[in-house]
């Protein structure tokens, strides 16, 4: 015995047949152009919103500058730009210059960026291309985790441990084997006592590896993987894939995880202020020469500041620091503005 129950009607549209009235109604949507009143007006307080902010930003930065430059008028009247070669800082006699924390902060930020660079290039290298997946997330991990150790960490372990290290084993071995050189002698020349240039460099060059070997993964990652298995289809060696394939698709980002780690390794303070010396002084040329950074001098004498052009002098160098992290910025973005105008050339 057979029973029929009544036909249900569809409840979904069927391909090839015309809508009925009822479910074009519920299918429609607002003309193009003419959005609902309602949303007419989140999208003009989104735009106000994104307005104020870029707004902000830009007043921020103009509110700094002139802070500066007002606070470090009375220096800047005195000394005028000879406060940018004179390397004499006398609180006392009330004589300041700048040029030995200048030197101090560029040595030491490029000393950092000459071996956190090559390292960072390396590890993301090797994430990407060598490494097995079960090493992949922990090692990623691990080096991530050296972004979060504090400033101040750093600085204590470079004064107490790693500091005694560098003099026993580096720099006395260096000066028995170059003494007597004429120019290498003078460069590992000083006291060792394991803090200078070139301790403060290697710190700034552990601290900016993770951010630089983060950058470097991430942009390495989006490489397309036709683009790779084509290159080692071909035969391609991993370098070969890596220098000619990778790298020439992600040198925008590379360059852009460099500054990045270039803005951080000159604007630290702690770390520096640990294991540089704190010397105002600039006897020589050697790496293992205790001196001073802008960043550390701000740090250690601003609160003290005897005098208003003792405290002048130390806004002129904050200034200073100011103009040369703008400066290296407005040079990166030039640089990978070429850089893209190369690649729209090739395609």
């Amino acid at each position: 015995m057979s029973s029929t129950l009544p036909a249900r009607e569809a409840s979904f549209p069927v391909p090839g047949q015309p809508l009925a009235r009822d479910e074009e109604r519920k299918m429609s949507f607002p003309p193009a152009g003419k959005p609902a009143l309602g949303n007419a007006w989140v999208d003009r307080l989104f735009g106000w919103a994104a307005r104020g902010a870029a707004v902000l930003t830009l007043g921020l930065l103009a509110g700094i500058l002139l802070s500066l430059v007002v606070g470090a008028w009375p220096a800047i009247e005195k000394y005028g730009l000879g406060f940018l070669t004179n390397s004499v800082w006398d609180p006392v006699a009330e004589e300041f210059g700048g040029l030995v924390m200048i030197y101090g902060t560029l040595a030491t930020s490029i000393i950092a960026l000459v071996i956190a660079v090559p390292v960072s290039f390396g590890i993301a290298l090797f994430l990407t291309e060598l490494s097995p997946s079960w090493l992949k997330r922990p090692l990623g991990t691990a080096i991530e985790l050296l972004a979060a150790v504090p400033s101040i960490v750093y600085g204590m372990w470079g004064l107490l441990v790693f500091g005694p290290i560098l003099a026993t084993y580096v720099q006395q071995p260096l000066q028995a084997l170059l003494s007597g050189v004429p120019v290498l002698g003078a460069f590992v020349s000083g006291p060792p006592v394991g803090i200078g240039i070139l301790s403060a460099g290697i710190i700034l060059a552990i601290m900016i590896i993770p951010f630089i070997a983060a950058v470097m993964r991430d942009v390495f990652e989006v490489t397309p993987p036709m683009l790779k298995e084509s290159a080692y289809a071909l035969g391609s060696t991993t370098w070969e894939v890596v220098w000619k394939v990778v790298m020439p698709y992600t040198k925008a980002g590379v360059v852009g995880g460099i500054m990045l780690g270039l803005g951080r390794a000159l604007g630290e303070t702690m770390a520096v202020t640990f294991v540089i010396g704190n010397f105002n002084q600039l006897d020589s040329l050697s790496l293992f020469q205790p001196a001073n950074s802008i960043t550390s001098a701000l740090a250690n004498e601003f609160a003290e500041a005897a005098s208003g052009i003792h405290q002048a002098a130390l806004i002129y160098l904050g200034l200073v620091l100011f103009f040369i992290t703008f400066v290296v910025l407005t040079l990166s973005k030039l640089l990978l503005s070429r850089l893209r105008k190369g690649e729209g050339r090739k395609a």
